[in-house]
């Protein structure tokens, strides 16, 4: 069983930055793809960065490239996203989520995808 936990939520404003972080459990961290996801109110879940084991490969949401890098670090067993010039449409849930069972080389971007997910971090941005 992987455990996934979301830190680094919070409200800010248009233009601020927020580093989000997601802890996982499990010995094989280094081969999990991971990915970042999000949902606002009324709104599906929606995919916004991802990335493989090796931290080559890294698809982005076309709403979130050029803000958004999504970046892991194996030996903490940790990923990362750092969100820049936030806008008011950034505003939502975010969630981790993880593929363990098999090795990815490109990371997929549909949430049914992952196996496994965390329970959630706000991520709100006034104007």
């Amino acid at each position: 069983q992987v455990q996934l936990v979301e830190s680094g939520g919070g409200l800010v404003q248009a233009g601020d930055s927020l580093r989000l972080s997601c802890a996982a459990s499990g010995r094989t961290f280094t081969y999990y793809t991971m990915g970042w996801f999000r949902q606002a109110p009324g709104k599906d879940r929606e995919f916004v960065a991802a990335i493989n084991w090796s931290g080559a490969n890294t698809p982005y949401a076309d709403s979130v490239k050029g803000r958004f890098t999504i970046s892991r670090e194996n030996a903490k067993n940790t990923v990362y996203l750092q969100m820049n010039n936030l806008e008011p449409e950034d505003t939502a849930v975010y969630y981790c989520a993880a593929i363990t069972a098999v090795v990815r080389a490109y990371p997929p971007t549909s949430p049914r995808e992952y196996g496994y997910w965390g329970q959630g971090t706000q991520v709100t941005v006034s104007s």
